[in-house]
C-alpha cells in the first residue's frame, strides 16, 4: 500500500532533521581545524595535533546527542575545549542547545564551564594572548550564545502557544458549527412535529365526517378529496424536511410561512368540521413580526390538540395585542371518556423551548376538573411584540 501523507510527511522531517545534524558536525570540525591552524599562534604539535584532531572530531560527532542530553554534551564539550583547539566551536554549539531547550539557569552554568575551559587552554598556550582578553572574549561569546538560544526558546514557546489557540479556536468553531447544527435539526423536527400533526389530525377528523356523512355519495366525495389534498399536504411537508436533512443544507424553504395566517388555520379547522369561536387581532396579526409566526404556532398546536383529545367540543382562540406583547390563549372542553389520538406533548415543550427563546412564556393546565375528570384545557402563550 503507498504510504499516506502524514507518513511521507513525517519521513521528509526525520530526513531533513538528519541533514540538519550531519551539517552542524561538519560545520563544527570545519570551525574547529580553522581555529587549530588559522587563528592561533601557539597550537599543539606533533603528535598533541593529531591527538587534537582526534578528539576535536568526536567532540564534534557527540552533538549529534545534544538534543537527547544537551546538558551532559555541553559538559563534556567545555572540557575537551580546556585541552583541544579543535573543539573550541563545537563546545558553543553544545551551549547554544542548552539555551534553547533548557532553563536559563542551566544554560549559565554550561556557559561558565565553557569560560573556564578556555582559561584551561590559556594555562597550556599563553602566547596566544592575553589573560585578561580571553576572558572577555569567552565570556561574550557565552553571553550571546545563551541570550540567542534563549530567545529562540521563548520564540518557539510563543509559537506553540499561538498554534494551540488557533487548534482550540479551530476546535470552539467546529463545536459551535455543530451545536448550530444539532439546534437548526431541533428547529426542523419541532416544524415537523406540528406540521404533520396538525395535517394528521385534519385527516382524522374527515375521516370521521366519512363515518357520519354514510350513503351521501356527494359529502363521502368531497370528504375523500378533501383528505387526499390534506394528506398530500403533508407528504409535501414530509418530503422537503427528508430532503433537507439528507442534503445536510439545514435550509427549510419559506415558501408558505408568509401565506400561513393565523385566521386561515382556523378557516381550515372550520371547513373540516372543528367547531371554532375565535376572536383575533387581525391588525396586530398582519405585521411582520416573529410574534406573528409564534402566534400562528401556537393556534396551530392547540387545535390540533383540540381534534386529538377533545374531538367535536367548541374552541375559542384569542390573540391579542396588549402592550408589548402578544396574548394567545386556546381553550376547550375535556371529555375523559371521549375518544382520543395519541400524542406524546412534544408539540407543547417544541413551542416552549421556541417561545421561551424569544423571550416569552407558554402555560397550560386543566381548569375546573370535577370527579368525573371533566373540564377545560387551556393554553395561554405570551409572546414579545418587537
Amino acid at each position: 500500500m503507498p504510504p499516506s501523507a502524514t507518513e511521507s510527511s513525517s519521513s521528509r522531517k526525520r530526513w531533513e532533521s538528519r541533514v540538519r545534524s550531519a551539517l552542524v558536525v561538519l560545520a563544527s570540525f570545519a570551525g574547529g581545524l580553522a581555529l587549530l591552524f588559522l587563528v592561533l599562534e601557539q597550537r599543539p604539535g606533533g603528535g598533541w595535533r593529531a591527538l587534537d584532531v582526534a578528539v576535536g572530531a568526536l567532540a564534534c560527532l557527540a552533538l549529534l546527542l545534544r538534543r537527547r542530553a544537551p546538558v551532559a554534551v555541553g559538559l563534556v564539550l567545555a572540557a575537551a575545549a580546556a585541552g583541544c583547539a579543535t573543539a573550541g566551536v563545537a563546545n558553543y554549539v553544545a551551549l547554544f542547545a542548552v539555551a534553547r531547550t533548557r532553563r536559563i539557569e542551566l544554560a549559565f552554568a554550561v556557559a561558565f564551564a565553557d569560560v573556564a575551559g578556555a582559561l584551561g587552554f590559556w594555562l597550556l598556550y599563553p602566547a596566544n594572548s592575553e589573560l585578561s582578553l580571553t576572558v572577555v572574549v569567552n565570556t561574550a561569546i557565552a553571553l550571546a550564545v545563551v541570550a540567542w538560544g534563549a530567545l529562540h526558546q521563548k520564540q518557539q514557546d510563543l509559537v506553540a502557544v499561538y498554534r494551540d489557540r488557533a487548534a482550540r479556536i479551530e476546535r470552539e468553531r467546529e463545536l459551535r458549527a455543530e451545536q448550530i447544527q444539532l439546534a437548526e435539526r431541533a428547529r426542523i423536527a419541532r416544524d415537523m412535529h406540528d406540521s404533520v400533526a396538525h395535517y394528521m389530525s385534519l385527516i382524522a377528523l374527515y375521516a370521521g365526517g366519512l363515518e357520519v356523512a354514510g350513503a351521501n355519495a356527494k359529502d363521502v366525495g368531497g370528504t375523500a378529496t378533501t383528505i387526499r389534498t390534506t394528506a398530500t399536504k403533508a407528504l409535501d411537508e414530509l418530503r422537503t424536511v427528508i430532503g433537507v436533512l439528507r442534503d445536510g443544507t439545514l435550509a427549510v424553504p419559506e415558501k408558505t410561512r408568509h401565506e400561513r395566517t393565523v385566521r386561515g388555520l382556523v378557516d381550515e379547522a372550520r371547513q373540516a368540521g372543528q367547531l371554532v369561536v375565535a376572536h383575533l387581532d387581525d391588525e396586530a396579526l398582519r405585521a411582520a413580526n416573529p410574534a406573528t409566526e409564534e402566534a400562528y404556532r401556537l393556534v396551530q398546536e392547540g387545535l390540533t390538540n383540540a381534534r386529538k383529545h377533545a374531538a367535536g367540543s367548541l374552541v375559542t382562540v384569542r390573540v391579542r395585542r396588549d402592550g408589548p406583547d402578544l396574548l394567545v390563549t386556546v381553550t376547550n372542553p375535556v371529555d375523559p371518556n371521549a375518544p382520543t389520538l395519541p400524542g406524546g406533548g412534544a408539540g407543547l415543550l417544541g413551542l416552549a423551548e421556541r417561545v421561551t427563546a424569544l423571550g416569552g412564556t407558554v402555560e397550560h393546565d386543566l381548569i375546573g376538573r370535577g370527579d368525573g375528570g371533566a373540564g377545560e384545557f387551556r393554553m395561554h402563550g405570551r409572546v414579545p411584540y418587537r
